[in-house]
């Protein structure tokens, strides 16, 4: 059965604060906004390579920069 996430809001993103380690916040269908220990905020997409089968992550931009 697929995880139910809720989709980020604003507000959660700016609340989003460094940790020790890097962590995601899940936004749902493979999105996620990765937030690094250095307080920097990164979009990413999880897929499925076809031909293989494994998983990998695409970088698609930084937060403010792509809302």
């Amino acid at each position: 059965m697929a995880r139910v996430t809720t989709e980020l809001n604003n507000t959660q993103i700016k609340n989003a604060k460094a940790q020790t380690k890097d962590y995601k916040l899940m936004d749902g269908k493979g999105l996620f906004l990765l937030v690094k220990k250095n307080g920097s905020k990164l979009w990413r997409f999880r897929y499925k390579k076809p031909i293989t089968g494994k998983e990998s992550d695409l970088g698609i931009g930084s937060y403010p920069k792509l809302p």
